[in-house]
């Protein structure tokens, strides 16, 4: 009787590649959390799976693509962006998202990202940020905190990091989020929100990475950030008008709150190329 109650097929079984686990992720890794997330968004949307496609760049969490069952795109350092603006482009009926890590899209990918938010292409964006290059070694990377420590920051970071919902603001998406990996409703719910939004949309989810982050910083376990993020957490409305640029600042070693929410969440024109077709013959030459 036992063996009848225990479901012969999981759920995401036909949208995440059971075929490659175990996967490359440490223990106390984020990253699977919110792929798990993704999935889950993607059967909730009614988009029929055919037309989701994935893409990233390098990084931990840009392996999140070799894991899903989808079209999927694994590209060069910091150019996913651009492999997602051209799919979408030349193939506007596809749910485009590009699954990746603070270090691919804010370091190397930087420019990209700032320009696809300023000319709002209706791409999804997840980025994950677990404050380090974690692939690699544990390396300073944008967003690690001012004064935390890494392999090539021993005695501290000197530079002040990214602030990712006030960047993406400034640049023109036109919605952004922040969560943690504690906040897996949260994470599922606006990923399914954006998948219906159109636009350029930015979703910032915090990961720990007791390896890579973790170990230089005394956040031994990926256990030890979550209840970080647990005790901490507190919700915030939008920018810059209900939520300052200070609070939006992040040091897990610090004890200051660590303010999550939906940031940005407003209408403006999708970006759409002019073709030739479409322009006045006069200008045509």
């Amino acid at each position: 009787m036992a063996h009848a109650l225990v479901a012969e097929k999981h759920p995401l079984d036909d949208l995440i590649r059971t075929d490659r686990m175990p996967h490359i992720w440490c223990p106390g890794c984020g990253i699977g959390i919110v792929m798990r997330c993704y999935a889950q968004a993607i059967l909730e949307s009614g988009i029929p799976v055919e037309q989701h496609v994935i893409v990233s760049g390098i990084g931990c969490a840009a392996r999140t693509p070799g894991y899903m069952n989808l079209d999927s795109y694994h590209t060069t350092h910091g150019r996913p962006i651009p492999f997602a603006t051209g799919l979408k482009l030349v193939k506007p009926e596809l749910m485009v998202t590009v699954f990746s890590g603070d270090g691919d899209l804010a370091a190397i990918g930087g420019n990209h990202l700032i320009h696809a938010a300023r000319r709002n292409v209706d791409i999804k964006v997840i980025c994950i940020n677990n404050f380090n290059y974690g692939m690699t070694g544990g390396q300073v990377g944008p967003t690690t905190p001012l004064g935390a420590k890494t392999t090539t920051t021993p005695y501290g970071n000197p530079e002040n990091p990214f602030n990712f919902p006030y960047l993406l603001a400034a640049a023109g998406a036109v919605f952004v989020s922040r969560w943690t990996t504690i906040h897996a409703r949260q994470v599922k719910e606006d990923i399914l929100y954006t998948f219906h939004k159109p636009g350029f949309t930015f979703i910032e989810v915090l990961a720990p990475c007791p390896v890579g982050f973790g170990k230089s910083n005394n956040i031994d376990e990926g256990v030890e950030e979550m209840w970080l993020y647990r005790r901490r957490c507190v919700l915030a409305g939008r920018v810059p008008d209900e939520t300052p640029w200070e609070a939006l600042q992040v040091d897990l070693r610090e004890e200051r709150p660590i303010v999550v929410g939906r940031f940005v969440d407003e209408e403006r024109p999708v970006y759409r190329p002019v073709r030739l077709e479409d322009k006045p013959s006069e200008h045509r030459g």
